[in-house]
């Protein structure tokens, strides 16, 4: 099924409600870290958190309600977490994306990467994607390497919840389109 996207920069005062209810609807990617679900604050401290980091972004993944009709409106099914310039001038690095899970396996986050890709090689002047993943994380791991990104063979124990787990990081070149 195609879905047409849009990403949209994520407000707090709009989206928080919206960005909890995709928190919500993804509960396998809450059970890798042995939780029932995400934090009932989980959007605002990652609104809050984004507001005060000037390299960080937060993208809504918004899909249209009617495909013929864009003036029907949008609803927010995922998001993409990126940093620009980090850890090096030049590189993104993509926290993460994330899809409601019933529209996971429909290519949303494949045309959410296009996307962002396009404009972080062209407008942004990146020359390098990098992306962190728990090496539990397979399906992350399976998404990232079908775009292209390969892995570097550098990784870093990090804080999950209440266990450190293995990040292992994935890059690929940009280049300008």
């Amino acid at each position: 099924m195609t879905h047409i996207i849009s990403l949209i920069p994520l407000d707090r005062a709009l989206h928080t409600a919206a960005l909890q209810g995709v928190y919500a609807a993804t509960p396998s990617y809450w059970a890798m870290y042995d939780l029932t679900g995400p934090p009932p604050n989980q959007a605002d401290k990652e609104l809050v958190a984004v507001a005060e980091d000037a390299g960080r972004f937060l993208l809504g993944i918004v899909r249209r309600l009617d495909p013929t009709d864009a003036s029907a409106g949008g609803e927010l099914i995922g998001f993409v977490d990126f940093r620009l310039n980090w850890p090096d001038l030049g590189v993104v690095y993509i926290g993460m994306i994330m899809v409601a899970e019933v529209l996971q396996r429909q290519g949303v986050s494949t045309q959410a990467w296009s996307l962002l890709k396009s404009w972080l090689g062209s407008a942004a002047g990146m020359h390098t994607a990098r992306a962190g993943v728990e090496q539990f994380n397979l399906t992350a791991l399976k998404f990232w390497e079908a775009q292209g990104f390969t892995l570097t063979g550098e990784s870093t124990r990090i804080r999950a919840g209440d266990k450190f787990v293995r990040q292992l990081y994935m890059e690929q070149p940009l280049t300008s389109s």
